[in-house]
């Protein structure tokens, strides 16, 4: 006889296509967006950068963006009692269990030396461009559209060529033939 099991290869077991992860994503942020505010992620980032700064000793308490008394009063709350450290650490914990769950996880180390130098400087790059923008394309894209905002959707256009641009540059270094 047959045991009865709870299987999830139907919702695990292959990719989804595109256009299901983009219309549950929206309707998710929209949610998020009614009941709470937009999503964001680089001003959790920035905070707890800035939490990190002050345990080794620095004083972000004299950087120009947390001179105002709104956003430097956060300092006193433990940052676990964030609800956006809460959202995004919900989100990285979910994306970790639905890859294992489906057998897609792996760590992925740097071929060589020049792709972490190239990665690094990529990742450092699209950090302060968003902290310049006040926000990542999470926070200015899907925010923006999903609170009905003409930003969400500039942000969204220019998005899109700096991809194509970003992609262009990836071919040149490691899709190459040598």
């Amino acid at each position: 006889m047959k045991s009865k099991q709870f299987d999830l290869k139907w919702l695990l077991g292959s990719f989804w296509p595109d256009w299901v992860g983009g219309i549950l994503l929206a309707l998710l942020n929209i949610l998020l967006t009614a009941i709470y505010k937009p999503w964001g992620v680089t001003s959790t980032i920035t905070d707890w950068g800035m939490r990190i700064w002050a345990l080794l000793g620095g004083h972000p308490e004299k950087w120009v963006d947390y001179l105002k008394e709104a956003d430097y009063n956060f300092l006193s709350k433990h940052p676990f009692f964030s609800e956006e450290t809460i959202l995004n650490l919900g989100v990285i914990t979910g994306v970790l269990f639905a890859s294992a769950l489906a057998a897609q996880f792996r760590i992925k180390l740097p071929r060589g030396y020049r792709q972490l130098v190239l990665g690094l400087t990529g990742g450092i790059l699209m950090g302060y461009g968003a902290r310049l923008a006040a926000g990542c394309n999470i926070g200015a894209v899907v925010g923006g559209i999903a609170s009905q905002s003409l930003h969400g959707w500039i942000a969204g256009i220019f998005l899109f060529f700096g991809a194509l641009a970003g992609s262009m540059v990836l071919k040149y270094f490691f899709m190459r033939t040598r």
